[in-house]
């Protein structure tokens, strides 16, 4: 807050007439407005940005010799789901501000699934004294369908108290393009609401077009992060959305979505992650890797490093960062280079908290009883994992490499005494939805192909969005100790072979977070995906554990499987898995 007494000490410290805090000096300052780089002393005072000196002549307590570097914004992640990092928001902070990100908007809508509004005043809280400024907007679609079981329903009449916290920016992802398109009551209330209190509302319309398109974006929805073609960003700027360029762990768009950046409309571009893995994020950076895939694939740094600052601020309203200017926050990177992007110095707030890859003082995870617990599976045993089939000829979910999108396929299986029998020829198995938030007892059943698994069996409670279990498996005997032992440990992920344990990872927090540092979590999904690849034979091609937390994800097509059966998101309706049915 810039109080009366805070607000002349910076006028003075501009001025000259008092002593700055802090001086960046011998570094090129980027200038995100006249897009345009310049050489400045850089003063800082109670933790905004004051002013400009002539190179050594600035009066300042403390200076910081920048060593040729690139002065720059702290970067913006426009959306991400901190959960899918499987680190809490304070371990979150210190994996991702040592690579210059300095702000996030983050949509909470994994743990609001389980945990309702619950999860977000734990995001909320749980990230309020870390040195990553992290800004939230309340989950639109909890559950993301009516397709599924979650562990709770968000209501338009639900909104409007969260709308109202000072680091709630928005509605979160509107999923449900078909009930925005159909102007459904359900979605049409929560897009009022949000338009009432005067926020935005984030967008998710992947494959949406023509008159749909316009449907969607006249509903007042700001962004979309699912464009997929350039075609397809094109066509959102013309309907004035913001279009964010996501890298994440298992959706990467950025080189795909370049050829429609242009200098015209790149102030409509963002950069964003999405689902971002320690892994990733350890070994490739953050914001810093989008940033560095687009100039490395010709975009001009500049036109990148305002897509990554001030384009993000402009589009979701942060008026108070995102560019080295007066009166503006001091969250601001040392950058080595414009080719790795590599951070030497991060400050918050004028305040120098991560330096060389490393941060000075991690923020500890704190547990909390508001999302612990949420494992409540009935009537579940290897009975109800027999798939019955009249005939062989059966819809089977395609998986497709690097995404999350997956196929309509069809194929002639094996059936014995009415019941499918693995055939070890076919690169078909069994993927099962347990539902694990009401007790209902669900338990769906598909044929999944092309995952390449083996011998055993695989099992998650993460599983977007609405993140019941999830297994997979050639035998049902594998397949329900691994959905027992996510029942007794709250959740993670677990590998089963021959009625042994090889791996597992405990989240305890929801059945989605660990309480492990970073670099711990990367070391266990490392050996996850080592051992679902080398033991277990799943496809080199995919991610082992994301491709199969997406595959009960009923909005993105063709077929997913929740735990009230298959489901075709082109129609948006179930069918049955035989096709003479």
């Amino acid at each position: 807050m810039v109080t009366k007494a805070r607000l002349r000490g910076l006028i003075d410290a501009a001025s000259g007439r008092k002593r700055a805090d802090l001086c960046i000096t011998n570094a090129k300052v980027l200038d995100v407005y006249n897009k345009e780089w310049f050489e400045s002393d850089v003063l800082i005072s109670d933790g905004l940005i004051c002013g400009f000196s002539p190179k050594g002549t600035a009066l300042a307590s403390t200076v910081v010799d920048g060593g040729g570097r690139y002065l720059v914004p702290g970067f913006i992640d426009g959306h991400v789901h901190i959960e899918s990092s499987h680190a809490t928001p304070e371990e979150f902070s210190n994996l991702v501000v040592p690579c210059g990100t300095t702000t996030v908007v983050a949509d909470p809508h994994e743990i609001c699934n389980v945990c309702g509004l619950d999860g977000l005043y734990y995001m909320l809280d749980a990230s309020k004294d870390t040195a990553l400024q992290a800004f939230f907007v309340v989950p639109s679609c909890v559950p993301a369908t009516t397709f599924e079981h979650s562990g709770a329903t968000i209501l338009a009449d639900d909104l409007s108290d969260p709308l109202k916290h000072e680091r709630v920016l928005g509605l979160g992802e509107m999923m449900d393009y078909p009930g925005v398109i159909a102007a459904s009551d359900l979605v049409i209330d929560k897009l009022l609401e949000a338009k009432r209190i005067g926020k935005i509302i984030d967008g998710h319309s992947p494959a949406v077009s023509g008159s749909d398109l316009d449907a969607y974006s006249a509903s007042g929805i700001h962004t979309d992060h699912e464009c997929e073609t350039a075609e397809e960003l094109r066509e959102r700027v013309r309907r004035g959305m913001y279009v964010m360029l996501r890298e994440g762990s298992a959706c990467n768009n950025v080189l795909a979505l370049l050829g429609g950046v242009s200098e015209r409309n790149s102030r409509r571009c963002i950069f964003c992650t999405d689902d971002r893995q320690p892994i990733s994020i350890l070994s490739e950076g953050h914001i810093n890797n989008n940033v560095r895939l687009a100039v490395q694939a010709g975009l001009d740094p500049i036109e990148a490093l305002c897509m990554a600052t001030i384009n993000s601020c402009d589009c979701y309203r942060l008026t108070d960062r995102g560019a080295i200017a007066p009166g503006l926050r001091a969250d601001f990177c040392l950058v080595n280079d414009l080719d790795s992007f590599s951070m030497h110095q991060v400050y918050v707030a004028g305040t120098l908290v991560a330096q060389d890859g490393a941060m000075l003082k991690p923020a500890v995870s704190r547990p909390d009883a508001r999302v612990s617990g949420k494992m409540d599976v009935k009537h579940f045993s290897s009975d109800r994992l027999a798939l019955h089939l009249e005939s062989g000829h059966v819809r089977v979910i395609d998986i497709v490499p690097d995404g999350v999108v997956t196929e309509a396929g069809e194929a002639e299986v094996t059936v014995k005494d009415g019941l499918w029998v693995h055939d070890k020829r076919m690169d078909i198995i069994k993927l099962a939805v347990v539902e694990r938030h009401k007790g209902t007892g669900n338990v769906a059943l598909a044929l999944l192909r092309g995952y390449g698994l083996q011998g055993g069996a695989m099992a998650t409670s993460v599983a977007h969005d609405s993140h019941n279990i999830i297994v997979a498996g050639d035998n049902d005997a594998d397949m329900e100790k691994a959905v027992n032992h996510l029942i007794s440990t709250g959740g993670g992920m677990v590998i089963v072979q021959k009625g042994e344990i090889l791996a597992s990872f405990d989240q305890p927090v929801a059945g989605l977070i660990s309480y492990e540092r970073g670099a711990s979590i990367a070391e266990h999904l490392k050996a996850l995906h080592a051992i679902a690849q080398e033991k277990l034979k799943v496809s080199k091609t995919i991610d082992p554990f994301m491709t199969l937390c997406f595959m009960s994800l009923p909005v993105i097509p063709a077929y997913k499987l929740t735990d009230m059966g298959l489901f075709d998101v082109r129609s948006f309706s179930f069918v049955p898995l035989e096709l003479n049915r």
